[in-house]
């Protein structure tokens, strides 16, 4: 349990989240997953990182009953411990390849939302449950995904959208079976590691700099807002509804 990293192929390093049962990761496993990323992209011998989770699906968010146990102090080091690692993927000296399966929710958004290229089972479902769990954030993120109005429509309502939806957008790069997600990631991690080494680097490094949105300060701004809401009990009053009537941590 926890976050590992192998190198499958001579270029590639994988990165793999694995906190059960549904990958809702506690403060230490946000700084552990930028730690992870940043020190594959900092390896001079690889040339694609691969990011994936083992489990029923990608990413849950946040760990809402550490942060309601420990109160104040786990929301803030969950907001700084997302703060990383969406930065790490983003900042990464390589480019990301997101494998996704079954769903990605909250903090899953926000990795995948900075990552480069998309590679989503078929069964893969994206969203902010973010005003169902006491908290705002990663619209930034979202907004990379889909278009504005689908953005906020989605963030609203707390709805969902699929792979294949996600694919007709064209933020989603590849849907496949389930059984097939890692090797498809990989094959996409093995085309981008073929390139020159240099040259790679350089072009992660060019197409952040020209980037519409910095998303490292927008993010930030959407965290405040996080706060404040938690300052004002709005936050707790939600999330001490989290997990009754029938409701789950995904």
């Amino acid at each position: 349990m926890g976050v590992s990293t192998s190198s499958p192929e001579k270029g590639m390093s994988v990165v793999t989240v694995d906190f059960p049962p549904v990958n809702a990761l506690p403060v230490r496993g946000w700084f552990a997953l930028a730690d992870a990323v940043r020190a594959a992209g900092r390896d001079p011998g690889v040339r694609c990182v691969v990011l994936a989770a083992e489990g029923r699906g990608f990413n849950a968010g946040v760990d809402i009953k550490e942060i309601q146990a420990q109160g104040q102090g786990a929301l803030v080091g969950a907001n700084r411990g997302c703060f990383e690692a969406f930065a790490a993927v983003y900042e990464c000296e390589v480019p990301v390849v997101a494998a996704v399966q079954g769903f990605c929710l909250g903090g899953g958004i926000g990795l995948v939302g900075n990552a480069d290229v998309i590679v989503a089972s078929e069964d893969a479902a994206f969203g902010l449950p973010e005003l169902d769990r006491g908290a705002l954030g990663a619209a930034t993120h979202l907004a990379r995904l889909v278009p504005q109005h689908l953005m906020r429509a989605l963030y609203y309502t707390a709805r969902r959208a699929t792979a294949a939806e996600l694919h007709a957008h064209g933020s989603v790069w590849r849907v496949v079976p389930r059984e097939e997600l890692r090797a498809a990631a990989l094959e996409t991690a093995r085309e981008i590691a073929a390139k020159d080494r240099e040259l790679i680097r350089l072009a992660k490094a060019a197409l952040n700099g020209i980037d519409p949105v910095d998303v490292r300060r927008s993010y930030r701004f959407e965290q405040g807002f996080t706060f404040e809401a938690g300052l004002s009990g709005a936050g707790d009053r939600v999330r001490d509804t989290f997990g009754k009537e029938g409701a789950s941590r995904e």
